[in-house]
């Protein structure tokens, strides 16, 4: 925090962070003729965001209506109501009500273009959609963004091998990035400056007036005349941080790209008062840990079976993949935890794994083993023998029988999503194991980010302690403490939620 001086640039906003919530709130403010700079910490635009499916939960849009699924925001309402209660309310509500706004003023731009894509909603609920209300860009051609290409994120698998963009158009998060890019440069009012951290507020008369950071050029101070909004992440990626709020996991197992998501906007802002809430919570998920000691988040398992350090199974591993995280979390005997399966699929993991590696390099490397039986797979993991062995049987038993006894696997249209149909059992989610060689791939708990952070209203204004906005700061996405709390509702709620609170952020600053 500093005080008043002289400026090194001025806008009327700066955007903190360049995932798809910051880049909607800048192009949110630039569409409303304000000057706006995107100030990113890395070389590279997109964070997390980059990496993802670019799922977008944003219930009642025009998309899931040109879809035709049935959607609504009643619906949604009812859905987000049974499963958060009554203690978000307000924000609960600003989300639903906002959502379809959002959605309408982004495809108002020939850039952006979304289509609903079936993917469900993680809870058996009042107002669930079976098949999803999520949405996602199209694939944008790379040829579209010409000189800005250079900018955007990688996928994960080639921007962790430091590799650029493969040929071919920007699928997924790329696609989300870069289309959000093409609007935000398009108004002719938004700028992006990379290879910047952010390293403080300035305050003038008790209010944030702008940012400092730190370039290679050194360090640099830049006005917001009408706010600042921090969408930059959460602090998964700054190993202390998560020590001492109580985090579980790691930092070298979350997804976030390396060297991002080290927390200090939301230490800055603490510093001059903000309020925090949910400082321990994260988007989790499992992650098959990789031979660099990293881990690759890992969801659809359509065979297998998840065993603790006691050989026991523990949960259904057809869960959504928070839930599947949360259930790792709860005990330290489940983390790691290791992926039994069976040469079915050919060796190969039967799950979705980003990003991949050959299971070859697994089993040099020791993260994964490979035995002819089940009590030598036993022996080489140090668990019971007689214990996994027991596990296995009783699995099979369940899955000739089409009843997971145990966990319910297969009952749930989640589960049902990515089951593996060709086996021909009862049950599609119960593939039994019984074809030698067998396989265990160690897991870690992984995360997609921290979901706490700083304190916020229906606006995106960040609060202190009496719960009075601090003027002229904002937060949205992993920078502040998610509105669903302790819940992830279904696909796409962070980086749904981010964009909506991003567009509020800037309406409001926009408004004074």
């Amino acid at each position: 925090m500093t005080s008043a001086g002289l400026w090194d640039d001025e806008y009327d906003v700066v955007v903190v962070g360049s995932g798809a919530g910051a880049m909607t709130g800048a192009f949110a403010a630039a569409s409303d003729g304000l000057r706006t700079l995107v100030l990113e910490k890395t070389p590279l635009l997109g964070g997390t965001s980059a990496y993802s499916g670019s799922a977008a939960w944003l219930p009642g849009s025009q998309v899931q209506e040109r879809a035709g699924i049935g959607d609504s925001t009643e619906s949604a309402r009812t859905y987000l109501r049974a499963l958060l209660g009554e203690d978000t309310a307000r924000r609960r509500e600003a989300f639903l009500t906002t959502a379809p706004e959002v959605v309408e003023f982004l495809e108002r731009d020939p850039a952006i273009e979304f289509e609903w894509r079936a993917f469900p909603d993680y809870f058996d609920a009042p107002g669930r959609m079976d098949a999803g209300r999520s949405f996602v860009p199209l694939d944008l051609p790379a040829d579209r963004l010409g000189d800005l290409l250079p900018l955007v994120r990688p996928s994960v698998d080639r921007d962790r091998a430091g590799q650029p963009h493969p040929e071919g158009p920007l699928t997924a998060g790329r696609a989300l990035i870069g289309r959000l890019l093409l609007a935000l440069t398009g108004t002719g009012n938004g700028f992006v400056r990379t290879g910047a951290r952010m390293t403080g507020l300035v305050i003038e008369d008790g209010r944030v007036t702008g940012v400092e950071a730190e370039t290679s050029q050194g360090p640099v101070r830049i006005r917001a005349a009408r706010g600042v909004l921090m969408a930059a992440g959460g602090f998964e990626g700054n190993g202390p941080m998560r020590e001492r709020n109580g985090v579980p996991g790691a930092a070298a197992w979350t997804m976030a790209p390396r060297g991002t998501n080290t927390g200090e906007p939301i230490e800055a802002a603490v510093a001059i008062g903000a309020a925090t809430d949910l400082m321990d919570q994260a988007w989790w998920c499992p992650g098959v840990e990789q031979p660099d000691g990293a881990a690759a988040f890992t969801l659809g398992f359509r065979g297998g079976i998840m065993v603790d350090a006691s050989g026991r199974r523990f949960a259904n591993e057809s869960l959504p993949y928070d839930r599947m995280g949360r259930e790792m979390a709860a005990a330290a005997d489940r983390v790691p935890a290791h992926l039994v399966f069976d040469s079915r699929f050919g060796g190969g993991l039967p799950a979705i794994s980003l990003p991949g590696r050959p299971a070859e390099e697994h089993l040099a490397s020791g993260t994964w083993v490979r035995a002819e039986t089940v009590e030598e797979l036993a022996e080489l993991l140090g668990v019971p023998k007689e214990t996994l062995t027991a596990t296995v049987e009783r699995f099979n038993g369940f899955a000739a029988l089409g009843v997971d006894e145990d966990f319910h696997r297969g009952e749930d249209p989640y589960d049902l999503f990515f089951a593996d149909r060709s086996h021909g059992g009862p049950n599609p989610c119960l593939v039994p194991l019984d074809r030698a060689p067998y396989y265990a791939a160690r897991v870690v708990l992984s995360d997609l980010g921290t979901k706490g952070g700083l304190r916020t209203d229906e606006d995106g204004r960040v609060l202190d302690g009496q719960d009075a906005p601090i003027p002229g700061l904002y937060a949205a996405g992993n920078t502040s403490a998610s509105f669903a709390g302790r819940h992830y509702p279904g696909p796409g709620v962070p980086i749904g939620s981010a964009m909506v609170f991003s567009y509020r952020a800037v309406r409001d600053m926009a408004a004074r």
